[in-house]
């Protein structure tokens, strides 16, 4: 549970959430950190940690020799236990006993001692830090079966779609030989269905599917969500609101790539929207970019790429006004006219075809940069979306009018009782206890890795880079190791794709526009002699199983092209290969033009690096990753800043949206 919200949750309300922090005077804020910090201490500590093996192993005895008719009893009178008398630790061990024996029986899937200990964190409101490949999916069924046990929700919150939907199977005889029902929720589901979904004891769904399901919630209740008027409107039938909910409330959450998706992904608020009809959407579009084209950067504007924003000038100003002397109706306005011409400069400098966005079929469709994924039914707020379909020629659709916004923190926040794991979370640790109360908490290996780290190659150009890239997976491919050649953007795989091509290198492509082959082309990754090519998409939950006779190559080599925003996703990257005790190489063949870097060129920091190092020995290589690790640094850090700013934005415009007699 959290540790500074009052009144304290229950989970028999209709709709059970947690409610907002009181007072949030910064003594107040001072005196809930201090307070949550012993806690979370005390929670974390290794001996509390550990104990979770011991108590089941004095009561795992019980279940042994059990067949599936002995097991779904046992679970019957277990869960009569913890309905009765709650998530006690000697029940929870009992719970964990049961789930593990009932995994290896079906599943030939015993959970190992490690993940036991994962299973305790999570079901005791924490982080598990576990290395990649150390089996997340199936720890998590060891705090979902007891709580769906003990009567309460559950969701499994993932990052995308593929993963909720492959979890949820591997993991369905599991929850089903328990008593337990389990069912996926996933984006392209219509309304009715995902409700059913949410009917189950355990849902696995994605952060976005289950946020934007929250606020649909919201909208239909509006002021009036108390129990009381919920449960008078059952005498309407079929028309009273609690029967159109899709969410039971926020019970019980374990969100794997916790980091991600509490971190990484809550620098943008989730809006929902409805179209505003204007006939002159496509006509404010075209004079915007126009105008933009007009202005000179440097001079009318700046671009400020390390917040990926654009700046106005006092000369910009100027400019705009002279410019928009002839025009009329929007144009008139001052700070229409100018948030106007700042979209749309922000699509033409900021936002890049196949990196950002793709166009399909003569529509414009969303990249997500964390996973790598088309959205294809978001949009971006604020006209930038109907100004991209302008720079691209598409038919220009209605502009959209906010309903109902939240925040990542705000939202998970919301939960009784919060719990992740993932494989990178020591570099956010103190984000994720100051934000969602939640201690961070190191499971140690099943078996020590073998990954083979390589030095990080760093040259002046991209050119050069890309040039040693193939260099690198020709020589690999010739002695018939598999390669994942790791690419952060769906053009830049498309290089990559197209210098393998010119050698006669036989590969595949695994970005946005190839998402129908995913399942095809991870399952063949780890195959003798296999190239593969992919954007984030095989980065996170991706389990690249070695083929016959790779182990011996060294297993799977992964090349990392350029750096990202953080430091965790390259690790995570790092992480499809040397997994479960198996071997794997990792290196980086980077260039000082990559996007990272971009920002922060032609600095003092950069002339230092030219000015006094001209040679390409050590000494150069390790200045240059310097200077590449202070760019990411300072990207981090700015990132971090951008998340502190929605989180503060999202409270001060609660009062705008209000759902429940609560502020969103």
């Amino acid at each position: 549970m959290f540790d500074a919200v009052a009144p304290a949750p229950t989970f028999d309300q209709i709709y059970p959430e947690q409610g907002e922090i009181g007072n949030d005077e910064w003594l107040d804020r001072l005196g809930v950190a201090a307070t949550g910090r012993v806690r979370r201490a005390l929670r974390a500590r290794p001996e509390r940690i550990n104990s979770i093996l011991g108590r089941v192993a004095l009561v795992a005895g019980r279940y042994e020799g059990l067949d599936r008719d002995g097991l779904r009893e046992a679970a019957r009178e277990l869960k009569r236990q913890l309905r009765r008398d709650g998530l006690r630790d000697e029940l929870v061990a009992n719970a964990f006993a049961l789930v593990r024996k009932t995994a290896d029986l079906l599943l030939g899937m015993r959970h190992f001692d490690v993940q036991l200990i994962g299973g305790w964190v999570l079901i005791n409101g924490m982080i598990a830090e576990m290395h990649t490949g150390e089996g997340k999916t199936l720890t998590a069924t060891l705090p979902a079966c007891t709580a769906a046990l003990a009567g309460i929700p559950v969701h499994v919150i993932t990052v995308n779609d593929y993963l909720v939907a492959r979890d949820c199977e591997l993991m369905r005889p599991i929850y089903e030989a328990l008593g337990l029902s389990v069912a996926a929720a996933t984006a392209d589901m219509d309304q009715a269905a995902r409700q059913r979904a949410y009917r189950a004891d355990v849902v696995y769904c994605t952060n976005k599917t289950v946020v934007f399901d929250y606020l649909r919630d919201r909208i239909l209740l509006g002021s009036s969500s108390s129990s009381l008027h919920l449960k008078l409107e059952k005498l309407y039938g079929a028309d009273a609101r609690i029967r159109r909910l899709l969410l039971r409330g926020l019970n019980f959450a374990i969100v794997d790539e916790a980091d991600s998706v509490l971190a990484d992904e809550a620098r943008t608020p989730l809006i929902i929207s409805a179209e505003v009809k204007t006939d002159d959407e496509a006509l404010v579009a075209r004079q915007a970019l126009q105008l933009a084209e007009q202005l000179v950067v440097g001079d009318d504007y700046l671009v400020i790429k390390a917040e990926r924003r654009i700046a106005l000038t006092q000369a910009g100003h100027q400019r705009i006004i002279d410019l928009c002397k002839s025009f009329g109706g929007v144009w008139a306005g001052a700070m229409r006219r100018e948030e106007l011409v700042t979209q749309a400069l922000t699509a033409l400098r900021l936002f890049v075809r196949d990196e950002h966005y793709l166009v399909r079929e003569g529509k414009i469709q969303v990249v997500d940069e964390f996973t790598g994924r088309v959205m294809a039914d978001r949009s971006w707020g604020q006209g930038l979306h109907q100004l991209i379909e302008s720079k691209e020629g598409c038919e220009v659709t209605s502009r959209k009018e906010p309903l109902a916004r939240i925040s990542y923190q705000r939202f998970f926040r919301r939960y009784l009782h919060l719990s992740g794991m993932t494989g990178t979370a020591r570099e956010v640790a103190g984000e994720l206890g100051a934000v969602y109360g939640l201690a961070v908490v190191p499971v140690p290996t099943h078996r020590p890795s073998k990954r083979v780290y390589a030095p990080d190659r760093i040259f002046d150009s991209e050119e050069e880079k890309w040039r040693c890239i193939a260099e690198r997976v020709a020589e690999l491919h010739a002695m018939g190791a598999p390669v994942l050649l790791g690419t952060r953007s769906v053009a830049a795989s498309e290089v990559a794709s197209r210098l393998l091509g010119e050698r006669g290198i036989e590969h595949r492509v695994l970005s946005a526009k190839q998402d129908h082959e995913e399942a095809d082309i991870i399952a063949a990754a780890g195959d003798l002699g296999r190239i593969t090519i992919a954007t984030n998409m095989a980065g996170r939950g991706t389990d690249i199983k070695l083929g016959p006779g790779v182990e011996e190559l060294g297993g799977l080599h992964v090349i990392l092209s350029e750096r990202h925003e953080a430091g965790r996703i390259d690790r995570q990257l790092g992480g499809r290969c040397a997994r479960q005790g198996d071997p794997g190489h990792f290196e980086a063949i980077l260039s000082l033009e990559d996007p990272v870097v971009l920002p922060f060129k032609g600095g003092l920091l950069e002339w230092l690096l030219r000015r006094f190092i001209r040679s390409d020995g050590p000494q150069a290589q390790a200045a240059k990753k310097r200077f590449i690790d202070y760019a990411q640094w300072r990207t981090e850090r700015t990132q971090s800043g951008v998340r502190r700013k929605l989180l503060k934005s999202d409270k001060q415009q609660g009062d705008i949206l209000s759902f429940s007699g609560r502020p969103e």
